[in-house]
């Protein structure tokens, strides 16, 4: 699948939903509809204070439960409605979901082995990261291209699902793209848009994004 260029001065934030009790015991999460703890909905308040003040144009969210209530803390402040789309859950994971951590390396261990190489694996008999990706990226691309020259999107979804998006906007290479690292609760990564194409500017920021000061702008 081909990468749409960006367009001049607009950006895209791609916002992880805050704090689960899932989270915290090391579940599996994927498409089971989990709600924030209260810590999580102190998580996204204080990370939406930070995100208005980039005067976002549009929000789009995954339509579970975390990810709904993140971007209502950013609605709240600024007006703007919020756009679910199921294309933006995290990926599903079939049997892996529910399980923590340390009991699916214990059941799956070579499956698991294999998707840390890079390999294409249906964890649990789900879906390939290539298929998340190619669900969620043009979802993404099309919101962007309605911003105006210099606007701002916002994206509310999840961990997985948000790591492929970027690296297929990116352009890499499906195997280079655990390269990119995980995000925080309630943390997020912007792109912009440049000569080449999408450019990656923050990861797993969680403060307002800086101007790059130096050679490389």
């Amino acid at each position: 699948m081909s990468t749409a260029r960006g367009g001049t001065g607009r950006r895209i934030v791609l916002w992880r939903h805050g704090q689960t009790a899932w989270n915290l015991e090391r579940r599996f999460q994927g498409s089971t509809d989990i709600e924030l703890t209260d810590a999580g909905i102190h998580q996204a308040r204080r990370a939406a204070r930070l995100l208005a003040a980039l005067r976002p144009d549009a929000i789009v969210a995954s339509d579970l439960k975390r990810t709904a209530a993140t971007a209502a803390e950013l609605a709240a402040l600024t007006g703007l409605p919020v756009t679910h789309d199921a294309a933006l859950r995290e990926t599903y994971a079939g049997e892996w979901q529910g399980l923590t951590h340390e009991e699916i390396i214990a059941r799956y261990g070579e499956q698991y082995a294999a998707w840390k190489r890079g390999e294409p694996v249906r964890r649990g008999g789900g879906e390939l990261e290539t298929e998340v990706a190619d669900r969620a990226a043009p979802v993404i691309l099309r919101h962007a291209d309605k911003l105006p020259e210099d606007g701002t999107l916002v994206v509310v979804s999840h961990g997985g699902t948000i790591r492929t998006a970027i690296g297929r906007l990116l352009g890499l290479e499906p195997h280079h793209w655990e390269g990119l690292g995980g995000l925080s609760n309630c943390s997020w990564s912007v792109l912009g848009g440049g000569a080449r194409g999408w450019r990656l500017l923050e990861h797993n920021a969680g403060s307002l994004p800086e101007p790059v000061l130096g050679d490389d702008t």
